[in-house]
């Protein structure tokens, strides 16, 4: 076992902390320890709770983290209703209108944690603590979730219509907008590994069983398109809903890469990960497949990472008495 002096680690620690991005030396585990400490398990049982009536809802929960992160930061400025013109809500926005979900399961979080420890927790927190916690439940892995962010004043429907990644949209663009936000591709290939669990419309992906480019999408499984047009007929309802993952639905697991490798991928832009051809993302989604323990522990890094996206900090935002509404509002 390697052993190095104490002054030696000493300045690597000090040195390491130093050298972190702004929001994640002012992020920590344990920011609520003295002034919420139950935090974390209101959280948890609340969607515990959640569950036993809506089986979809952890992937709803942790979808509004990632949503939440990649337009102006993990901010919790998804959770913004209109307001009189001063707000413009993204729950408007093109990719999350009649598509985002568990606002409902957010207040009722945020009302709890207000009754035990009033004006201390933020939203965007919740969001956070909210994606960890279904994750856990759904077997998946667990971690310490960094906190301290505050809750924006704004909202950036524009920004939401711009950033979030699409279902529909090719490897180049997913990979650009990921790196606009500071994630690499192993980030992408392990976020979009959530998709192991929850639920798509059929509009999101209708497209490639009909009309992709003359006919069905070429790299959509044969058995598995005559399946999925049976949920989602030519002239049907584009909002029924069909699992993501139609072997282990609920479950938090590795499966979802066994079904790119299958070519039974639900979104194009899930397919698209192991089926463009000399994608650097092939090696991954191999790796992800053969190794559950490689995809969590990646999963976990990429998570934190993703939720270290341009936190507010300090007297920046302000921690919001109701999810929905800026204070004074």
């Amino acid at each position: 076992m390697l052993s190095f002096p104490y002054s030696f680690l000493a300045i690597f620690t000090i040195t390491s902390f130093l050298l972190l991005p702004p929001s994640q030396a002012q992020l920590n585990s344990t920011f609520y320890s003295s002034t919420c400490p139950n935090v974390s398990n209101i959280v948890t049982t609340l969607i515990q709770q959640a569950l036993q009536s809506d089986p979809r809802i952890g992937a709803s929960l942790i979808r509004l983290h990632f949503h939440d992160c990649f337009v102006q930061g993990c901010d919790g400025s998804i959770l913004l209703d209109d307001n009189n013109g001063t707000i413009q809500s993204e729950k408007n926005a093109a990719p999350n209108t009649n598509s985002t979900r568990g606002f409902d399961v957010v207040d009722n979080i945020k009302t709890a944690v207000e009754s035990s420890c009033p004006g201390v927790v933020s939203c965007a927190d919740i969001l956070a603590l909210a994606a960890q916690s279904a994750v856990s439940l759904a077997g998946g892995p667990s971690w310490n979730v960094l906190l301290g962010r505050r809750d924006s004043r704004t909202a950036n429907q524009a920004g939401a219509n711009a950033s979030i990644p699409a279902p529909f949209e090719p490897l180049t663009n997913l990979t650009a907008k990921f790196s606009a936000v500071g994630l690499n591709v192993t980030d992408l290939v392990a976020l979009s590994g959530a998709h192991t669990f929850g639920r798509a419309q059929c509009r999101l992906f209708i497209n490639r069983l009909y009309n992709f480019s003359g006919g069905p999408d070429p790299t959509l499984n044969t058995t598995y398109l005559a399946t999925l047009r049976q949920i989602c007929p030519q002239n049907g309802s584009g909002f029924v809903v069909t699992n993501l993952d139609p072997t282990t639905p609920d479950t938090f697991d590795n499966n979802y890469f066994s079904k790119l490798q299958s070519n039974e991928g639900l979104l194009q832009s899930d397919q698209e990960l192991f089926s463009s051809s000399g994608a650097p993302t092939i090696p991954i989604v191999n790796l992800f497949s053969s190794n559950q323990s490689a995809f969590f522990e990646s999963f976990v890094q990429s998570m934190i990472k993703m939720g270290n996206i341009s936190p507010l900090t300090g007297s920046n935002g302000e921690i919001r008495a109701n999810c929905r509404r800026v204070n004074g509002s």
